[in-house]
C-alpha cells in the first residue's frame, strides 16, 4: 500500500519501509494512521509495504506531551457571515480526543507538526488566558456577546481533567454575567453544571453536544478518546434536567458511513432532552482529506471509494470547497437529500423551534488593570 501526499515546492520524498498497514495501526486510542509533514514543510515522507514484513517489532507507543503557549490575547474574532457566533476562545490547541475527522487538525501546521498523529499528541495550552480574558473584558470599549467556548478544540478533552482552564474560563464569565456557548462530545462537561445551570437560568448559557453514531465499535474508531455513545446521550440528559438548553449537534454527518443513523441521533437526542439540532456535513481542508482517505482505507476498505465520490459530488468534484453557507452543507442531489431528510427529522421531533437569543444586558466588567470600575452609559 501507498501513502502519497501532494509535495510542497521544490520538496524531496525520503521513502520509509514499513511492515504494512496494519503495522502503521498499533496506536490505541489514536484516530489518525501516521504522520504525514504539515503543508508548510519543505519535506515530506512517503510510507509504502515493501511486501517482505521487515519491520518486526511494534511502533513505540505514542504519548501525549503539553506546551505551554505564551497568548498575547484569548478572544478570537471572525466576520464568517455562516458562523452563528463572533468570537471564541479555544483553550487548548490539538486535540486528545482523536477525532479523525476534526476540521482543526490541519492548524497544526502552523507549529511545523503534522496533522496526523501530531495534532493527538502534542497539545498546546494557555495557562494565562483566564487572566488575559479578565482584561479584556474590563476594556472600556468592549462590547458583550455571546462567546462560543472550545470551537476549534474541544475544551473538554482528557487533559482538561487536570488543568481545568475551561472551568477557569466558565468561572469569570459566570461572575460576571457573560453570554456562553459550548460545543462538546465529553462527559466532563457535567463536572461543570454547577457553574451552567445558574447562568442557563438567567439567559447565558447553551450547550452543544456533537454526536456522531450511536455504533460503539464506529465510534471508537472514527474518535478513539471521545466519550462512547452512550456517555453522550447520559450528557444530554444531565445538561437538559439541569435547565440547561442542549443542542444536538449531528457533526460531522460522513455519507454512507454514519449518514443512515441521521433519524436514530436525533430520535435518541430528543429522549434524553434535547431541545434544538444542527448538523454539518464532514469537511475535508488541506491535509485532512489524506488523513481521512487514509483511515478509510484502512477501516472501511469495502464502502472508501463510495465515501470519497460522494463527498466529492456534494463539493463540485472537489475534495472541498471553502464557499460559504456551503462549506458546511454541500450541493447538489445528495446534498439536498441530507438536508431534507434532516428537515423533516427536526420537525416530526419538535426541534425546530428558533434558538432564543442569550442576553447580554446583565455583563457587568470585571476592574480594569488599574483597580478603575468601567462606567458604562
Amino acid at each position: 500500500m501507498r501513502l502519497t501526499q501532494k509535495l510542497p515546492p521544490k520538496g524531496r520524498v525520503t521513502l520509509i519501509d514499513v511492515a504494512g498497514a496494519s503495522e502503521r495501526n498499533e496506536q490505541r486510542g489514536r484516530g489518525a494512521i501516521s504522520n504525514q509533514a504539515g503543508r508548510f514543510e519543505r519535506h515530506t515522507k512517503e510510507a509504502f509495504y515493501d511486501g517482505w514484513g521487515t519491520v518486526e517489532t511494534m511502533a513505540p507507543r505514542i504519548e501525549t506531551t503539553l506546551t505551554r503557549e505564551a497568548a498575547r490575547t484569548i478572544i478570537t474574532y471572525n466576520r464568517s457571515p455562516d458562523i452563528s457566533f463572533d468570537r471564541t476562545i479555544n483553550p487548548y490547541r490539538g486535540c486528545e480526543h482523536g477525532c479523525v475527522y476534526c476540521f482543526a487538525r490541519p492548524s497544526h501546521a502552523f507549529h511545523g507538526l503534522s496533522a496526523g498523529l501530531d495534532f493527538e499528541s502534542r497539545l498546546f495550552y494557555k495557562p494565562d488566558g483566564p487572566e488575559l480574558l479578565l482584561r479584556e473584558l474590563s476594556r472600556p470599549s468592549y462590547v458583550p456577546k455571546p462567546i462560543a467556548l472550545g470551537m476549534n478544540t474541544d475544551a473538554y478533552q482528557p487533559v482538561e481533567r487536570r488543568l481545568e482552564l475551561t472551568r477557569a474560563f466558565l468561572k469569570i464569565l459566570s461572575d460576571h454575567n457573560h453570554p456562553v456557548t459550548l460545543l462538546t462530545k465529553s462527559a466532563l462537561i457535567q463536572r461543570d453544571i454547577d457553574l451552567l445551570a445558574p447562568m442557563a437560568a438567567k439567559g447565558l448559557a447553551r450547550v452543544g453536544v456533537s454526536i456522531t453514531t450511536l455504533d460503539p465499535r464506529l465510534s471508537r474508531r472514527l474518535e478513539p478518546r471521545a466519550a462512547a455513545p452512550h456517555r453522550r446521550m447520559q450528557t444530554i440528559k444531565a445538561l437538559s434536567d439541569a435547565g440547561i438548553p442542549v443542542i444536538a449537534m449531528t457533526a460531522p454527518i460522513i455519507p454512507a458511513l454514519n449518514e443512515p443513523e441521521l433519524e436514530a441521533l436525533l430520535e435518541s437526542a430528543v429522549e434524553n432532552g434535547a431541545s434544538s439540532a444542527g448538523y454539518v456535513i464532514l469537511r475535508l481542508p488541506y491535509e485532512l482529506k489524506d488523513i481521512v482517505h487514509e483511515w478509510l482505507a484502512e477501516h472501511y476498505p469495502d464502502r472508501a471509494a463510495k465515501v470519497i465520490n460522494l463527498l466529492r459530488e456534494m463539493r463540485g468534484g472537489q475534495d472541498y470547497d471553502a464557499n460559504w453557507f456551503e462549506r458546511g452543507r454541500g450541493r447538489g442531489p445528495h446534498a439536498t437529500l441530507i438536508s431534507r431528510r434532516f428537515r423533516n427529522a427536526t420537525r416530526r421531533l419538535g426541534l425546530d423551534e428558533p434558538r432564543p437569543r442569550l442576553r447580554t444586558d446583565l455583563f457587568r466588567p470585571p476592574e480594569g488593570p488599574d483597580g478603575q470600575m468601567r462606567l458604562d452609559i
